[in-house]
């Protein structure tokens, strides 16, 4: 006897959703049974809003953020930022909480990633030549590395300060690393000995 499951529509939506980061096969199956039930034109916008993203938005060539294919980069068309301090980020996505803080008002560099041997990422996979370029051709006398502080992160810091003392780029240029340690409102007993030694290593006067 013949197995009866979800028409071939179904299982075809289920099998892309299960590609998303983070969702099995119920959630899968959960999502695309409630997208075929969704009152009014729900999974048409959606289906829509998916196209005209994949369609419109692309990675910003100077900064690597996204990119509005009418609009442009968001980051690298405001005019009020300090054009002498790039902040430079593993991911594009690491752009945002910086800019949260409202600390920052220079210009970003996404290298979209970060060195992982393991992963057979080395620096020539990097956008570090793109980043040399930025500040040869601009005015930048301030990069400030903002990477990740496990093992990948500080390898990709350590290379790249390095690599940018070594070029002259015919002027002073200061590279900074954004202080770790003791996160706001915690307490020394729940941090790990690598935290209290770069929070110790950072101290500064009061």
């Amino acid at each position: 006897m013949k197995r009866v499951g979800y028409p071939s529509e179904i299982v075809e939506l289920i099998s892309h959703l299960k590609r998303l980061p983070g969702v099995g096969p119920k959630s899968a199956e959960r999502i695309a049974i409630w997208l075929l039930r969704a009152k009014g034109e729900f999974a048409f916008e959606f289906s829509s809003a998916i196209r005209n993203a994949k369609e419109q938005v692309t990675f910003c060539r100077f900064c690597g953020f996204f990119e509005s294919g009418l609009a442009g980069c968001d980051f690298c068309r405001d005019a009020d930022r300090n054009e002498q301090c790039i902040c430079v980020v593993e991911q594009p996505t690491d752009m945002l909480p910086i800019e949260r803080t409202g600390a920052f008002r220079g210009f970003y560099h996404s290298l979209g990633g970060k060195i992982s041997p393991l992963d057979n990422v080395g620096p020539e996979e990097l956008r570090i030549d793109a980043l040399v370029q930025r500040i040869k051709e601009g005015c930048v006398s301030e990069i400030i590395l903002a990477v990740g502080s496990d093992v990948e992160g500080e390898a990709t810091a350590s290379f790249l300060a390095d690599h940018l003392k070594r070029i002259d780029f015919g002027r002073p240029l200061s590279i900074t690393r954004i202080a770790q340690g003791m996160p706001a409102g915690g307490g020394l007993e729940s941090a790990d000995e690598l935290t209290l030694f770069r929070a110790l290593d950072g101290r500064r006067s009061l």
